[in-house]
């Protein structure tokens, strides 16, 4: 049996839970905006060294992927559908997910220097990749608040996104300060 389906191939897609839309409607987007993030986050655990200077961050990252792939399949979800979801997904976002980033981002910036400036991405290989999946992240949220204007959004979702682009961030951060990488500052133009 083919992978490919060729229903899509007039430019709509299925929804979860069933129904079709446009492939450029807004729940579209936000779904695959938040599927793209899961990549790069993906991509950022590929990233990782295996050195052991970054104790947890590969089981975090992880924990995050399982998280955007929820909340994507919520967001590929209508509301007036979400009653189909399977016990996987019916509970939605877990309640603790927004407090476990903060308290995982608290752990690192404790160990961080305040900013006293805006930083350029970059750094090493994790850190750069980290703060990529963090623009992303951010692309995200912007998608599935342009959902919002328009439909209804799973509770949790824009928060759990503008969190998790913080995470993303301060990991970043710590990822390269554990590593001995330098932030780059920025200094504006000369």
């Amino acid at each position: 049996m083919p992978i490919y389906t060729r229903t899509g191939d007039k430019g709509d897609t299925g929804l979860f839970g069933g129904g079709r839309v446009p492939k450029n409607h807004p729940r579209v987007a936000a779904y695959g905006a938040v599927d793209e993030l899961n990549s790069f986050v993906g991509a950022a655990r590929a990233a990782l060294p295996s050195d052991g200077r970054l104790p947890g961050l590969d089981e975090a990252l992880a924990r995050v992927q399982a998280e955007c792939f929820l909340a994507g399949a919520l967001l590929a979800t209508p509301a007036d559908r979400q009653a189909k979801l399977g016990p996987a997904f019916a509970a939605g976002l877990p309640a603790s997910a927004v407090k476990r980033l903060e308290d995982e981002m608290d752990a690192w910036d404790a160990e961080l220097p305040p900013l006293k400036n805006f930083i350029l991405p970059g750094g090493g290989p994790a850190g750069a990749a980290l703060h990529l999946a963090r623009a992303v992240a951010r692309r995200a949220e912007r998608g599935v608040v342009e959902l919002g204007a328009s439909d209804a959004v799973p509770d949790g979702v824009v928060v759990y996104l503008n969190r998790l682009s913080t995470w993303l961030f301060v990991a970043a951060r710590w990822a390269n300060k554990r590593q001995d990488r330098v932030e780059t500052p920025w200094s504006g133009l000369k």
